[in-house]
């Protein structure tokens, strides 16, 4: 396990590797968690990477699987070790979508639809304080700072100079006309967006209104794949209370065929940019 990989991923690696075992055993998660007098839900949650593992949760489930290469048990625990490590979000307090923000931490690249607004790692201060504000009306000011704090930190995989995400972002027009604070706000968010579509490894298209229906009126999704072809892609899809984070192939291969679908339909990139430019021209006025 490389060292720099974050503790999420770690997770995440590690319970797809207690997932094999348990299927090579030919058991189902239900025979296991009454061997271990836990829930079912305990061992769907280890596997998915969701839940924190514990080395003793390592060692009975090694245990149940009847694994008898101390080597094998050895590289799990310390894999256990590791996942339980905190991620630099977590000095940041309880985040909502910190276990989103382990995966886009370690992510390679990173395919985002919003219909609504700019995307938080495309966003300025003033735009995520105002769309905060407005989306959680009543969260403390404290709190607001804090989850603007964290998506400020998060842009700085855009601007790494080594190794920088590969962002690719559909928007829909509505999230460009949306006033988020005010009109001097949206100007300069803007063009900020103009701005960051000039990166080598950003790349911003546009579906206008005149397009009409489109795969993406579902709502907003996020399709993050990693460097290391052992961890699969994900799905986000963000909810108010809970977020849900799709791994099986099939369901990653519809979300991407319809992304496909999305980037063909929106204005390529050097029309999306003078589309963004115009608009903000608009909130100039």
């Amino acid at each position: 396990m490389a060292s720099n990989v974050d503790p999420t991923v770690r997770r995440r690696r590690l319970g797809q590797e207690l997932r094999r075992l348990r299927e090579l055993k030919g058991m189902t998660a239900e025979e296991v968690a009454e061997r271990l007098l836990v829930s079912q839900s305990k061992i769907s949650r280890l596997e998915n990477g969701r839940r924190s593992i514990s080395q003793r949760d390592v060692r009975d489930l090694c245990g149940v699987y009847e694994v008898e290469d101390h080597r094998i048990v050895d590289s799990l625990m310390q894999m256990a070790k590791d996942s339980r490590q905190q991620g630099w979000w977590h000095s940041f307090g309880d985040i909502p979508y910190s276990v989103y923000i382990g995966l886009e931490t370690d992510a390679a690249s990173l395919r985002v639809y919003d219909p609504q607004v700019v995307p938080g790692l495309l966003q300025t201060r003033p735009y995520a304080e105002a769309l905060i504000a407005g989306a959680l009306p009543e969260t403390a000011p404290g709190d607001i700072d804090k989850r603007v704090q964290v998506r400020l930190r998060r842009q700085e995989r855009i601007s790494a100079p080594d190794n920088p995400l590969r962002l690719w972002t559909v928007l829909d027009e509505a999230a460009l006309r949306r006033v988020v604070g005010n009109r001097s706000l949206m100007r300069e968010q803007l063009e900020h967006l103009v701005e960051q579509s000039q990166l080598p490894h950003v790349t911003v298209q546009v579906i206008p209104f005149d397009m009409g229906a489109h795969p993406g009126l579902n709502g907003q999704y996020a399709i993050l794949e990693f460097p290391d072809a052992a961890d699969s892609s994900v799905v986000y899809i963000e909810g108010v209370t809970s977020d849900l984070y799709l791994e099986k192939a099939a369901d990653v291969q519809k979300y991407s065929v319809m992304y496909e679908h999305l980037r063909a339909q929106a204005l390529n990139v050097e029309q999306s940019r003078q589309f963004i430019a115009d608009i903000a021209k608009e909130y100039a006025r």
